[in-house]
């Protein structure tokens, strides 16, 4: 049998969440090819204390990817926080305004059984280096086996790459200048509530 040729065809993929493969078929290329529909709907979750740049960006792509993404803030009282869930919520509502496809809610207990209750079929995860490889996949291996919940990794930006909420904080409460690296409103609040911890001690 003869190779099929290259010419006139073009290689087309499908995603499957349930199973995590990629199915690849060659067919005729269409004169206008199809717009792909975006998948349903992703959650990205954290403590988000605060919201930085690094999240914003992560959030915005899924947002492009995604019909509607979901925001989602861990409420663990037994974590010493900066910034209340309250007021995390709040501050993320103010950064993500300008895209209507992405809502914010918090959660407590296991993420997946937040995403089984609400039929959300996929986490999203921001990879910020080799560090994060480790726990992260650990945890999406283990979400796996307890639903059928898939996470999608998205490589950071290298403009944050070296960005995290601890290492923010750290840094304003010494006086740093943390201006870029989370949003307008957030540094405004994040100066405000250093400057009242700073006072209070």
């Amino acid at each position: 049998m003869k190779p099929a040729s290259r010419l006139g065809t073009s290689a087309s993929t499908s995603r499957r969440a349930s199973s995590g493969t990629i199915c690849i078929s060659v067919s005729p290329a269409p004169t206008n090819p199809p717009q792909e529909a975006p998948l349903p709907q992703a959650v990205c979750p954290g403590s988000f204390d605060p919201v930085t740049n690094g999240h914003l960006d992560v959030f915005v792509r899924a947002a492009a990817l995604f019909e509607k993404v979901t925001v989602a803030v861990l409420i663990n009282k037994t974590k010493s926080s900066l910034f209340t869930v309250d007021e995390r919520m709040d501050m993320l509502r103010e950064v993500v305004a300008p895209y209507p496809n992405i809502e914010v809610d918090s959660f407590h207990g296991l993420l997946v059984d937040y995403c089984r209750n609400r039929g959300i079929p996929v986490i999203v995860k921001g990879m910020r280096g080799f560090g994060d490889v480790d726990y992260e996949l650990q945890m999406a291996q283990m979400n796996r086996r307890l639903t059928d919940v898939e996470t999608m990794f998205v490589s950071t930006n290298p403009l944050y790459g070296f960005l995290s909420s601890s290492l923010v904080k750290e840094v304003a409460t010494y006086g740093g200048d943390v201006s870029g690296l989370v949003p307008e409103s957030v540094l405004a609040r994040l100066t405000a509530r250093v400057e009242e911890r700073r006072a209070g001690s």
